[in-house]
């Protein structure tokens, strides 16, 4: 029914690539990612899982009429922290196996 196709080394393949994903995912938790904003006004500490661990805020950066520059500083900071995040976890990942059947991507 499924000619050459071998459910068994299909499955196989599948749970190293659950293992592999799940070894990159614990070992990207214990990583922290900085990044600021604003000329170092403002810097946001994460952690892999993307977790906010320590807002850092210059006090020339708080200005009592115009709070909402701190608010974008803090926004922009945080957002690059988290695409540093993300880019370690997609480089982390395994490549995906090539199936039978299945277009290459």
């Amino acid at each position: 029914m499924f000619g050459d196709f071998d459910l068994n080394s299909l499955m196989q393949q599948a749970q190293k690539l659950q293992e592999d994903v799940e070894r990159a995912q614990r070992e990207l938790e214990s990583k922290e990612f900085e990044a600021s904003a604003g000329g170092d006004l403002v810097s946001v500490r994460i952690n892999g899982r993307g977790e906010l661990q320590h807002v850092g805020i210059s006090p020339e950066a708080w200005d009592p009429e115009d709070p909402d520059t701190l608010s974008a500083l803090i926004i922009a900071a945080f957002r690059a922290a988290k695409s540093e995040a993300d880019g370690a976890m997609a480089a982390a990942m395994p490549d995906l196996p090539q199936l039978p059947g299945m277009p290459g991507m």
